[in-house]
């Protein structure tokens, strides 16, 4: 059973907990901070998502989850499967205060955090040994915590590497935790839907079909050659693993993000290299203004377009040095959508991401057919914006009535 465990450099195995890691996750977290700021919404099926006919649900109550509402459904059909379900419409500002507040309480009790999301981070309480009797209890003080500070709801799992725990904690939902064993992983584990590994999608559960896996057990029967020859080395090694619990990925503290973007489900299609220019202009701008205000800048430029078709493409490109400028995004985006060769087709979703992320006062090295001005002027451009709103500056193209947000 040790070669589960995940020890940590220099930690001896009698000065741990046996099963030292938590996967913590907010339960339906956008749904449950509009109930905050709205009582009435209690008990009631909910969703936060898109009010346009293309909304998409972002977050789904567990009293809308039980007419099938999930997420990433439309609000369309989302409406139609639950006829009393109130539609919210987002506010990811708040969203990100409240997280923020999560991540500090988190932090309160170990810098081994590793955000995964907004609303959920797995945490190695190994050096919590001496202050609690188990870790059980550090995540039953954790979620209490957060109730009582913040009124929300959170649930755990405990477990001795991050696949276990994660797995725990969806079975813990809502607002539970679940605590599984080092001498009961297999009885845990064995018999859970194959579909519930990272890493078995559509392509792969039809080559598992064929093998007769159904449940991870069955997965684990499997002789880890067969597994190689049938999906490939990589993955059939990588399965075969997991599906014996063992799971060596470490738990990456710190929590600093990894990435910043933005994008937007448009409520009708749009076309012509002048709407879609404006569009990336807009996103630009809004991933620039965010890097800016975490202190940030990135190097590696990522842009996302879907289709009316809902076939998706994603183009990166990596700058030689680090920005926060909206007008280096936007060069970059619109040179990668140059490249994507996309003529007329209808586009349904943008977005525009930077990764390669750096403190934003990092020193760079200026490229030649860049001015130095381009920064101040950004630096400046945010500070009026801090005090005027973000609406008090923009681009000129963005002004024109065709273009404007409203």
């Amino acid at each position: 059973m040790a070669d589960r465990l995940l020890y940590r450099h220099g930690v001896a195995s009698d000065d741990r907990f046996s099963e030292p890691i938590i996967h913590l996750d907010m339960d339906a977290f956008f749904v449950e901070v509009e109930r905050l700021r709205d009582p009435s919404l209690r008990s009631a099926p909910v969703v936060v998502g898109g009010t346009g006919p293309r909304g998409v649900v972002a977050s789904a109550s567990y009293e809308a989850r039980a007419f099938s509402v999930r997420s990433a459904m439309p609000v369309a059909r989302a409406k139609r499967m639950c006829s009393g379900l109130i539609i919210v419409p987002p506010d990811h500002a708040e969203y990100r205060k409240q997280s923020e507040l999560v991540f500090e309480i988190l932090r309160r009790f170990t810098p081994e955090v590793e955000g995964i999301s907004i609303d959920e981070a797995f945490l190695d309480v190994s050096g919590l040994r001496r202050h609690f009797d188990d870790a059980a209890s550090v995540a039953g003080t954790i979620r209490c915590a957060i109730r009582n500070e913040l009124n929300l709801p959170s649930s755990a799992g405990i477990a001795a590497n991050k696949l276990l725990a994660k797995l725990a904690s969806q079975d813990a939902k809502p607002d539970g935790m679940r605590l599984v064993p080092t001498d009961a992983i297999d009885e845990f584990l064995h018999p859970l839907p194959v579909r519930r590994l990272w890493g078995v999608g559509e392509a792969t559960y039809a080559q598992l079909e064929r093998l007769g896996v159904k449940t991870i057990g069955d997965l684990a029967g499997i002789p880890v050659g067969t597994l190689e020859r049938r999906i490939g080395a990589t993955l059939g090694r990588h399965l075969h693993q997991l599906a014996h619990g063992i799971d060596a990925r470490p738990v990456a503290g710190g929590g600093e993000a990894k990435s910043v973007s933005v994008e937007e489900t448009y409520d009708t299609d749009i076309a012509g290299r002048e709407l879609i220019g404006a569009e990336l202009l807009r996103q630009a701008e809004r991933v620039a203004e965010r890097l800016r205000r975490a202190g940030l800048a990135g190097r590696t430029v990522t842009l996302k377009v879907r289709f009316s078709d809902f076939s998706t493409i994603t183009r990166s490109r990596t700058l030689p040095w680090p920005t926060n400028v909206g007008r280096d995004i936007y060069r970059m985006a619109g040179d990668l959508l140059e490249r994507s060769d996309i003529g007329e087709r209808p586009v349904r979703l943008i977005g525009i991401g930077l990764s390669m992320l750096e403190e934003g006062s990092a020193p760079h090295q200026l490229a030649t057919d860049r001015p130095g001005e381009w920064d101040d002027l950004a630096g400046a451009v945010s500070e009026v914006r801090d005090r005027f709103g973000a609406e008090a500056l923009k681009p000129a193209r963005l002004t024109r009535p065709d273009h404007d947000e409203g």
